[in-house]
This record gives C-alpha cells, structure tokens and sequence, in this order.
C-alpha cells in the first residue's frame, strides 16, 4: 500500500523519463483500450485500465464536483498494479496522488518536447493541486523565473500565488507569456487565443468531454495539436472536437507525443490537449513501485 507521500516522491523528473522512455521503447497509445465513465448521479467514476509486458493496472478515480463545497477534494481515486505474467497483485497506491503527478508529468514532457528552451515566463489558469503540480513540474523542465496565476477568487489566487512564489494577474497576462497551463473546470475559452505572442506554448489538461474547452478556435489554430493519441483526442478533447466540427483544423494537424519522442515528424505544435490515458498512471505507477522496492 502506497500512500500519497510514497507516490510523490517519485518526483516529477524520474515521472517524466519514465514516460519518454516507456514511448520510445515503442509503447502506442492508440492500441490503448477506453477509459470508461460511470455516471453516479452526484459525479462520475472513471474506469482507467492497462497493460503492458511488465505490469497491468486499473485507475478507479471519483470526479465530485460537489466536494469542494464540502470541503472535500474534488478527485479521489486508487490504482491497483498487478504483475502482467501472474497477474497477482503488486500494489495499491493513492490514485488521486498519482494523477496529481501524472498529468503535470505528461505536460512537462511535452512541453520538453515542443517548448523553446529558454522558455522562462509562465502563466497558470487556476489555483487547484493541478496548478501547484504544474508549476513545480515546468519549473524543472525550463528556466522559469516568472509564474503568474488567475484564479476567479480574487482573495483564494492572491493565496495560492503567494504559496508557490507567483503574482496574480488577469487573463491579459498571456500576452507576453512563453508558456500558457490551463488547469482548470471551465468549459469556455479562458482567453483570447489572439493574445497569445507567435512562439507560446499552451497546455490544456482541465476537460475531458467533448462539449467542455478551455482554449478558443485562434489557440487550436495557430500552430497543430499535441496530443497523447488521436483515439483519445477524436473521443474525449472538446478542444479539439469543436474546432474541427468549426473547420478549424483538421485531424492531419494532430501530433502525437509518440510521434515527437520517436522522431517521426519535425512538427512542433504550440497547443499540447490532454485528456489523461490508461498507460501514463500504469508507466509511472510501475515506476512509484520499482522506486519503493
């Protein structure tokens, strides 16, 4: 049993290497099977299954967006990890700790991938764990010396700003921002993609439905999608599902992480959209479990 701490220990660079790794050793994502949503009334729980040679392993993650009023978080989650061969398991560990370093970890890894690497100003929508993992993760992949966040409370940003050594700003601040994160539960466009300066970066992680957004048609439009499979992206990313029912884009402008770690194309999107896949948990749980051993 691994509890939260035991997850985030792995840290977010060994969390990064080991997906870069598991992709360049030939991992498809598109082979992947569907994650499965169960609708409960109240939220949703997400049936997130995988395997590869080494291990198996299924996230069950709750989505309650009543909590927060509660004063409960709004995911909770665990992951079980079996052994591929014998499929005895291997271990249990805190699924919402291990999607806090997941999808930051997936972020930095792209924008690794497609980011100038004097990347330095940072602009965060949003003031939940996401946001935090966020800013810790590209703190260390670029040399980021400016962090600005926006929040819609006023009071709880400036808070939340403070805790992690960042400004509030407005939505405005994109406008001179290298890389733009957006962490948050809308389901319309945060900003203006016309704002955006020619060579910024923006990451999209909040939804994971079809009618919910969090980037405008200018954002999509602007330079290609990376996305952690097409599958995926064509099933579940409303950023990307609106802007080709629009006649924005189309489905030749989606890259995949795959295709930019096993160097299959020199593309190099400025939007990253992700949804949040089956073989990123199994990858770097696998990797929590050999780091514990």
């Amino acid at each position: 049993m691994l509890n939260a701490d035991q997850v985030h220990s792995l840290g977010f660079p060994r969390a990064v290497a080991a997906l870069r790794g598991a992709l360049a050793a030939g991992l498809d994502p598109e082979r992947e099977p569907s994650r499965v949503p169960i609708d409960t009334g109240t939220g949703e729980i997400l049936v997130m299954p995988s395997a590869d040679h080494k291990t198996a392993g299924v996230k069950l993650v709750t989505i309650a967006p009543g909590n927060p009023a509660r004063g409960l978080p709004r995911v909770h989650g665990v992951y079980v990890l079996f052994d591929a061969e014998t499929l005895v398991p291997r271990a249990v560990l805190d699924g919402a700790a291990l999607t806090a370093l997941r999808t930051p970890a997936v972020s930095a890894l792209g924008v690794d991938l497609v980011a100038p690497p004097g990347a330095h100003r940072l602009v965060v929508f949003g003031t939940g764990p996401q946001a935090r993992g966020h800013i810790e993760a590209l703190r260390e992949t670029r040399p980021i010396d400016s962090v600005r966040v926006v929040g819609r409370d006023p009071a709880r940003t400036a808070a939340f700003a403070d805790s992690v050594g960042a400004s509030a700003a407005g939505a405005e601040a994109v406008a001179d921002a290298d890389l733009v994160v957006c962490c948050t539960t809308a389901r319309q466009p945060l900003f203006p993609g016309s704002l955006l300066a020619p060579e910024a970066v923006v990451v999209a992680v909040g939804s994971h439905e079809p009618d919910a957004r969090e980037v405008d048609a200018a954002t999509v439009r602007r330079g290609g999608v990376l996305v952690e499979s097409r599958a995926a992206a064509l099933r579940e990313a409303g950023d990307v599902i609106q802007a080709l029912d629009a006649g924005v884009i189309d489905a030749g402008a989606l890259v995949t992480y795959a295709d930019l770690v096993q160097n299959s194309t020199a593309a190099r999107p400025r939007l990253i959209k992700t949804v949040g896949m089956g073989w990123e948990d199994l990858v770097i749980a696998t990797a929590v479990v050999e780091a514990a051993a």
